[in-house]
């Protein structure tokens, strides 16, 4: 039972709307014009982060038989406290809230006559966004009906337009790396990538996949878990190709328009560079289906999680409750919540890969059952500490945290997940715990 060549564009191109979001936009184009001629190494590290790290996530879940078996690995407790974590990060507060209020000031800004304050255009605009991403995310099972068939090609096709647009334009040669490009591009690269808050989502986009894969006739367990493994392939194709056309959009964008704030900057200028004030019509068009699939794909997926541990409201209320709750916060507290969820954000984020890089290694260290709650453990400890270390909260043992390799970048975390998992195997060894749990045997049957 596997789905044809055409089901599978589908299913793949439903994978990359629901990824594909403000963040995705903004981050590659400021990217290329601040990496200028170091641009090749700096994409490859944000590919590495951005799109690597989301698509393996999407098939370890599915191996895995989803999140909360993968986490539950940890331990029953940390599976359900991290799992809510995630929902909440990328639900109402943080990542539905943003696609509204970054695509107000792109799609609605910049034609807003004269007389209308800001606030209460964004008010109007945060309520109509909201109603029509919940009239689609009302039906998951169709989100390849309405994503991969409509809004995915249209996103497509306008970004290309605006590639091509640079292809046929004549710019001058690149700029020289400037900030953090210049001493080592991939690293930073990397780390930018964490900023599209992908990987997180991938560790639950997979049961809308797999709903999806159901519809058309794949019933079969193991078929849909590889049907979903070539839909996280595919959409992260595409998401390479996306990205390397943005990064050489921002690479030439940088030759006419240098010291740019932000990636919206640096598309304005490129857009009206190429098609004037026509050009603004074209990325207000990209930003608002960018933004618009995004938020249906995480409000499909945090109703279908609520209403599994809540279930005494529908998926339905769950969905009409998260469309409600992030309009107002869109409107009113974004970024109070962007003060918490940041650094929440940024503590899970290296458990999740952390998590994602073990659920591949399991057919080797399975039998070593303390490998993962110690390596879980040292991760969380040091990136949670990390986070409040860029509060400016001090903490018992600051200093030694700091003196770990690749502090600096961001990657403290690395050495103490590799200890972790030393430990993990020796303690497993030391204890006996190095034999399969019945929960193990079941996985692999």
């Amino acid at each position: 039972m596997k789905l044809n060549v055409q089901s599978r564009l589908l299913v793949g191109l439903t994978l990359f709307s629901m990824f594909f979001g403000a963040g995705n936009l903004i981050f590659p184009p400021f990217l290329g014009e601040q990496a200028g001629t170091s641009a090749i190494p700096a994409l490859i590290g944000f590919c590495v982060s951005a799109v690597g790290l989301p698509m393996l996530g999407v098939i370890a879940v599915a191996k895995s038989d989803g999140l909360p078996v993968l986490a539950g690995r940890v331990h029953p407790i940390f599976a359900s406290v991290f799992t809510f974590l995630i929902y909440l990060s990328i639900g109402p507060c943080l990542a539905i809230p943003r696609t509204a209020t970054t695509s107000f000031e792109i799609a609605a800004v910049p034609f807003l006559p004269e007389g209308i304050s800001n606030g209460t255009a964004q008010l109007i605009y945060s309520i109509v966004f909201f109603a029509v991403a919940l009239a689609l995310a009302l039906r998951p099972d169709k989100l390849t009906d309405r994503l991969g068939k409509l809004l995915g090609p249209a996103l497509l096709t306008l970004i290309l337009v605006v590639f091509v647009g640079c292809l046929l334009h004549t710019f001058d040669a690149p700029g020289e790396a400037v900030g953090a490009y210049v001493k080592n591009p991939a690293v930073t690269g990397f780390l930018e990538g964490y900023q599209t808050m992908d990987t997180i989502a991938a560790l639950n986009f997979g049961f809308i996949i797999a709903l999806n894969i159901r519809t058309k006739g794949v019933e079969d367990n193991r078929s849909v878990v590889g049907e979903t493994c070539r839909a996280g392939v595919l959409a992260g194709i595409v998401l390479l190709a996306v990205y390397s056309a943005l990064t050489y959009i921002g690479v030439q964008s940088g030759t006419i328009f240098s010291g740019a704030a932000n990636g919206t900057e640096v598309l304005r200028s490129i857009v009206l560079e190429l098609f004037g004030q026509g050009g603004l019509i074209i990325l207000a068009l990209i930003f608002a289906i960018a933004c618009l699939n995004t938020c249906i794909g995480l409000i499909s997926c945090c109703s279908d999680y609520f209403t599994k541990i809540f279930p005494f409201w529908g998926y339905r209320v769950w969905a009409v409750f998260f469309a409600v709750v992030s309009m107002l916060i869109s409107n009113i507290g974004l970024n109070q919540i962007l003060k918490v969820s940041v650094p929440v954000l940024g503590a899970i984020y290296p458990v999740a890969i952390v998590l994602i890089a073990l659920a591949f290694a399991h057919p080797f260290i399975g039998r070593f059952t303390l490998i993962y709650p110690v390596s879980i453990l040292l991760t969380g400890v040091v990136s949670v500490m990390a986070s409040l270390d860029g509060l400016g909260v001090a903490l018992p043992g600051m200093e030694a945290l700091r003196m770990l390799p690749f502090y600096g970048d961001s990657l403290g975390w690395v050495l103490p997940a590799i200890i972790g998992v030393i430990l993990g195997i020796i303690l497993s060894a030391v204890t006996g715990k190095n034999r399969p749990s019945a929960q193990s045997v079941h996985e692999v049957k």
